[in-house]
């Protein structure tokens, strides 16, 4: 690092092209030039240079505050990403240069001081030989007091970057002694001189800085010690200052959450009750104020207490129970349903407790407190009223969707609470609250409802609504409500909103209503009405409920089939495609129910016309929304063979849904053809040939000339995944020979599996794999099923050698799903060098499972392959892991680097060295690579192979860590392209 001098001599000119770039940066400059600029910033900010000119522009009086806080920045990723750059005998002149800065920032800007305070903090915690680290910040910044906001500063950062820093490039015994020389030996200090400041003045007592300081010290620091101090009538002091309300909360909610092990801290919480309980007339206050703000901060320290507390209010209700009502005031008094929210989890946590038979006592104590909590949520529940007094408006929101959706969401939420009240009060007095909110509106408003104009419908939709969310909570045999609460349902006027609510309502009681057929006529009847609604949304909740119907009743309605079959037809088309699969579920459910002797019927009465309508929409399609149109149909027929598929014996010469499949074979096929180049309708047409083989299985067989036909030229000529995603269906149900599956079948469709792998080795040789992500997850998915059935004969195939080239290639990608498919192969792959086949083998005489020798030919050829491909597969995994994989790949990723190494040790630790030799330079220290590469060669010397996978794991976490973006220099690890001959 520069001396001083230097900084303020060359680093002068060194920093303009920095501040133009952030010029650029922040101006109208077109987006060629704001990419440019940030590539220069991005390399500057690794660079060395970056170390002295930093200071300059911190030290400059020209540069801006935008420029001043970017070289803050960068000096914060310096000492975390770049600190090994140093030499050691320069580090206490940065530490003094770091302090200096500190206190000329003083003043602010504050987004300049909080980054030099991080820095400061992340120096202190590498620079071990720094000892003295909060006296020296103290003697610089403690003894002014234009300097007391630096200190309050990096006392506030110092844990933080402490306990959670992990970016910095420190073992896990180095880091751990470091925590304790910083945080536990300073503790008591730390604690007095926040006691001391906070003492000095009125105004200090009531500094926000103050309160993060204690927050982020309270896991450092013995909480008796917090409690028992000044600093706890300082914290409950706060609450009383505009300024510093908030970050008092924030304070005494972290308190309570360092007392959640009761028993622990079981004289802790005794001393903070009454303080606690001293706040409850300020919910009043706030409330009568509308001082929303207050009363949000207030609530969330009740229901924080309330969770950390929640085993002690369960053992003693009585002594706690001012708290929960506090709680319960909270929700009460909260008009703006602000503040509501943060109750939830208190109340599922109290009740998870309650419902135990050990606190069955509390649950008495708790019963009516739950009761009005369940008045409570229904009232919130409600709409609001139009400022006009015009209950026939249905812009409640005055056009503000958000505040709409996030309404609704938010009711789903209150909904849930309901469930819990059910669980402690019990259903059927939930349930008579809403009957009681219903009957009350039926009494008071019903005779002036009106076609289109009903009074004060919140008032029922809310009730209505509350029926819909305890649904899951009732049981079957329920005999008290809802035989009163059905009928009344079935029966109220109609608007939107209500008439939605109602619908969705009696959809979540089907399973009750298929032991009450008595019921069942009137609300069909309702539902199906709903379905001719003008309103989109009753008609989709009317889809819904009628698949409810459906499914759970399907017993008492499998002899309406033609009915159903009337009404399905002459809805469907007037549907949204939603609806219609929901509609189409529910007409599947009820078919899959008729007798094998007349299923064939039934299903060629309900998918006839869909069919038909099918052939008519391909005829005309020319544009997308007709063709996409065609796509949301073919999907119907998909959901009646995922549905429909009654067992037949393997023996049995004909299955009749395949003897449908067959009549309908040929309008898929041609529709394929003509659409081969409209993904969702080629992807439609291979999930129902998907179905037909997952849903009919060795029944199927009769198709499989025709299927593999046109799978095969599909492919070939679209070159999409979903024809592969169609094959893996058929190579898992006939890939074992059997009595009902013959030799010659398999080595079919082996031999059909080498031309869909022909086929996409030439489209990876003609274009990039980025081009051809989910074409890439379907082949190594269809591979890996493959390799499982055929090991033998795919191991030793000429197309392996292309294939694992392939999977080298692929994993350039960056999109998960395709390259977990692609580890996982090369992970198979490399499973079958050893003398065991990763796969057992079924012993049908005893029914036991065993291990399957491995050929020496498949083992043979796993080696070579491994030698070949090695090389790049150790360059792929490696720079994936330091730069480009998800984090979900990491596992497997090293599985491959762990498989690699346990078949060729030495080679792969050549390779790995070859690999980290080519990382940019300055991007890791030499001693971390050397550290890295002797720990393997003693792993592999010891046998202990298994153990280099944490070794590969922390190396390329802690270099990620470090190295956000990928640095100048990642030329040389690009993936090279893929070529195929064959």
């Amino acid at each position: 690092m520069a001396t001083a001098a230097t900084m303020n001599g060359g680093g002068q000119q060194a920093f303009g092209p920095v501040l133009s770039a952030l010029a650029t940066m922040s101006s109208n400059a077109d987006r060629s030039s704001k990419g440019q600029a940030h590539e220069y910033l991005e390399r500057y900010q690794k660079s060395e240079e970056a170390w002295n000119s930093t200071f300059v522009i911190l030290q400059s009086p020209q540069a801006s505050s935008e420029a001043k806080l970017f070289a803050a920045t960068t000096l914060k990723g310096k000492i975390i990403f770049d600190f090994h750059q140093l030499p050691r005998e320069s580090l206490p002149q940065l530490r003094d240069t770091i302090l200096s800065l500190l206190a000329t920032y003083a003043k602010g800007p504050k987004p300049v001081r909080t980054q030099l305070s991080v820095t400061l903090a992340n120096l202190a915690t590498q620079m071990p030989e720094w000892k003295d680290v909060l006296q020296t910040v103290v003697g610089r910044l403690g003894t002014d007091p234009a300097s007391t906001p630096c200190l309050l500063e990096f006392l506030h950062v110092l844990p933080e970057e402490v306990t959670e820093g992990r970016k910095i490039n420190l073992t896990e015994d180095e880091l751990r002694d470091r925590t304790v020389e910083l945080l536990e030996q300073n503790a008591e200090q730390v604690l007095h001189l926040l006691s001391q400041y906070a003492q000095s003045s009125p105004e200090a007592s009531k500094n926000p800085q103050l309160m993060e300081c204690i927050t982020s010290w309270i896991r450092e620091v013995p909480l008796a010690a917090i409690v028992h101090s000044p600093l706890m009538d300082v914290v409950m002091g706060a609450l009383q200052s505009e300024s510093s309300f908030d970050s008092a909360v924030e304070c005494l909610c972290a308190i309570f959450k360092e007392t959640k092990d009761v028993d622990e801290n079981l004289e802790t919480i005794k001393l903070l009750y009454p303080r606690l309980a001293s706040l409850q007339p300020k919910i009043g206050q706030a409330a009568d104020a509308e001082d929303w703000d207050t009363f949000k901060g207030v609530t969330r320290v009740f229901a924080e207490a309330g969770e950390a507390w929640c085993v002690l209010v369960a053992r003693e209700p009585q002594q706690f129970r001012a708290l929960v009502e506090s709680v319960l005031e909270c929700c009460l008094r909260d008009r703006e349903r602000e503040a509501l929210s943060q109750t939830f989890n208190f109340w599922y946590e109290l009740k998870q407790y309650i419902t135990l038979e050990r606190y069955m006592d509390a649950r008495l104590q708790f019963v009516d407190l739950y009761s009005k909590l369940v008045d409570i949520m229904i009232g919130h529940l409600q709409y609001p009223t139009p400022e006009s007094g015009d209950d026939s408006t249905t812009d409640l929101f005055e056009g503000d969707r958000e505040a709409e959706d996030k309404f609704r969401e938010f009711r789903h939420q209150m909904g849930d609470v309901l469930k819990d009240c059910c669980e402690v009060i019990g259903v059927t007095e939930c349930l008579q609250k809403s009957y009681v909110l219903v009957e009350q509106w039926v009494s008071q408003y019903g005779a002036q409802a009106q076609q289109g104009k009903v009074p004060h419908w919140q008032q029922l939709e809310a009730p209505l609504f509350s029926l819909r969310a305890m649904g899951r909570m009732v049981p079957k045999d329920e005999q008290i409500m809802l035989p009163r609460l059905i009928p009344l349902i079935v029966q109220i006027p109609d608007q939107e909103k209500v008439r939605f609510q109602a619908v969705m309502a009696l959809g979540r009681y089907t399973e009750w209503t298929s032991d009450h057929p008595e019921t069942l006529q009137d609300q069909l009847n309702f539902i199906m009405a709903a379905f001719h609604h003008p309103s989109s949304e009753v008609v989709r909740a009317a889809a819904l409920s009628f698949r409810f119907f459906c499914s759970d009743c399907r017993d008492l309605l499998k002899d309406f089939m033609p009915q159903l079959q009337n009404f399905y037809e002459g809805v469907i088309t007037t549907l949204p495609t939603g609806s219609q699969e929901e509609a189409t579920e529910g007409i599947a459910a009820v078919l899959a129910k008729q007798p094998l002797e007349t299923i064939y019927s039934s299903m060629k009465l309900c998918l006839d016309p869909v069919v038909k309508r099918l052939v008519s929409m391909a005829q005309t399609a020319n544009d997308k929304p007709q063709k996409i149109a065609i796509a949301d149909h073919l999907n119907l027929i998909t959901i009646v063979l995922q549905e429909v598929k009654p067992y037949v014996e393997p023996s049995a010469p004909s299955h009749p849904c395949v003897e449908y499949c067959k009549e309908i074979f040929p309008v898929l096929a041609a529709i394929c053809e003509r659409f081969v180049d409209f993904g969702p309708i080629i992807e439609r047409v291979c999930r129902c040939w998907r179905y037909m083989i997952l849903s009919y299985r060795v029944h199927t067989a009769p198709l499989l000339p025709q299927l593999a036909d046109k799978l095969s030229n599909g492919f070939l000529a679209s070159r999409q995944g979903c024809f592969l995603w169609a094959t893996d269906s058929i190579v898992r149900e006939f890939s074992d020979v059997s009595a009902y599956v013959p030799e010659s079948t398999v080595q079919a469709i082996y031999t059909f599996y080498e031309q869909q792998a022909t086929t996409f080795l030439r489209a990876l040789n003609d274009l990039p794999p980025e081009e051809l992500p989910d074409v890439i997850e379907d082949f190594f998915r269809l591979s890996a099923d493959v390799l499982l059935y055929h090991p033998d004969r795919l191991l030793t195939s000429p197309l392996i050698p292309s294939m694992l080239s392939a999977a080298s290639t692929s994993l350039t990608l960056l999109k998960e799903e395709p390259l977990m498919a692609t580890l996982h192969f090369l992970r198979d792959v490399l499973a079958y060098a050893g003398p065991d086949a990763p796969s057992s083998h079924f012993n049908p005489d005893d029914g036991t499972y065993n291990a399957r020798p491995n050929p020496e030919p498949v083992r043979a050829a796993v080696r070579a392959l491994t030698l070949a491909e090695g090389d790049t597969l150790v360059q792929r995994c490696l720079t994936g892991m330091m730069y480009t994989f998800p984090a979900d790949c990491f596992p497997d990723a090293s599985g491959v680097l762990l498989s690699l190494f346990q078949n060729l040790p030495n080679e792969t630790a050549g390779w790995t060295a070859k690999t980290v030799g080519m990382l940019p330079p300055g991007s890791i220290a030499p001693q971390e690579q050397e550290r890295l590469l002797r720990n393997i060669q003693q792993r592999i010397d010891s046998g202990e192979q298994r153990r280099i996978r944490g070794l590969v794991q922390d190396f390329t976490n802690a270099y990620r860590r470090r190295n956000v973006a990928p640095r100048e220099g990642l030329g040389r690890l690009e993936g090279t392209k893929f070529r195929f001959a064959g």
